[in-house]
């Protein structure tokens, strides 16, 4: 049965992450409440490097929403962008380098069971949370290798419901990958115009 805590964090992840793929400012503060619920909840079960995750969320959610506001053009708000395709290959080098030291810590300081898939999504977390934050596209992608690969690992910690909120996720990030091409593809045209 799913503690108070993990449907808190159901419900606020999905308000959350609906509220990315539709480029609503909103979804920073709710994301924080949903970061404070997993914090508790990956703490309880030894998912110590996603309780890290967490916290790094909080901060960089502070990042995203005035990023969102005024990190576009003439300080205005950010319009959807791609990555160029040098960041895009420091990006993957950071998934890598950020998995194996975790992977390290975690085996060395921790009893996690699940050490290399708990730095993997991590990493991959870290990366696409960085790369919502300005508004990339690539974050889209990167976010469903993430989510695929929770959905499996919450399930073998018997975190049901969460891993089901990770499915609404993988719903989710397809509609944001669809829509923000929309908004890609309608801001190309009105420059072009």
């Amino acid at each position: 049965m799913p503690g108070w805590m993990e449907v808190f964090g159901f419900l606020t992840g999905a308000a959350c992450v609906a509220l990315l793929v539709r480029q609503n400012i909103w979804n920073w503060p709710l994301g924080i409440a949903n970061n404070l619920a997993f914090i508790v909840l990956f703490y309880q079960t030894g998912l110590y490097a996603d309780v890290g995750l967490q916290g790094f969320y909080i901060v960089i959610s502070v990042y995203g929403w005035w990023s969102w506001l005024h990190g576009g053009r003439d300080h205005g708000a950010l319009a959807v962008s791609r990555v160029r395709p040098a960041v895009g290959l420091l990006l993957a080098l950071a998934v890598a380098l950020i998995t194996a030291g975790l992977t390290w810590l975690l085996r060395r300081y921790t009893n996690s069971t699940v050490p290399v898939l708990d730095s993997l999504i991590t990493a991959l977390s870290l990366v696409a949370q960085f790369m919502m934050t300005r508004k990339w596209i690539e974050n889209w992608p990167v976010w469903i290798v993430a989510n695929c690969i929770s959905v499996g690992l919450l399930i073998y910690k018997g975190l049901y419901v969460t891993s089901a909120l990770y499915l609404v996720y993988q719903v989710l990030c397809v509609m944001g990958l669809l829509e923000w091409r929309r908004a890609l593809q309608r801001e190309a045209t009105s420059s072009a115009g």
